[in-house]
């Protein structure tokens, strides 16, 4: 996958989260957590994600699942294409 289509997918993905307004306080928790990382993600485009964002992501693929589908497509399809990327 090149860049542009990882950086448009990065963009979108923190458009959906800086979306969603209800939520539980560990979902804060975590959106606040993923927004920083996709933040991080998009200023260094060139930069590999940590394990520990990684983990964060399928807590919270997890988490959101059944209150926020469209949110865990997005995530669940990152998550994929990193993965894949070798990430």
């Amino acid at each position: 996958m090149n860049n542009q289509k990882l950086d448009e997918l990065l963009a979108n993905l923190h458009k959906e989260i800086e979306g969603i307004q209800s939520v539980d306080e560990k979902g804060q928790e975590l959106l606040r957590d993923l927004s920083a990382d996709i933040q991080e993600l998009l200023e260094r485009a060139e930069k590999k994600a940590a394990p520990s964002m990684l983990e964060r992501m399928e807590t919270s693929i997890d988490h959101f699942e059944v209150t926020h589908p469209e949110l865990t497509s997005a995530l669940s399809s990152l998550f994929t294409i990193l993965s894949n990327a070798g990430i």
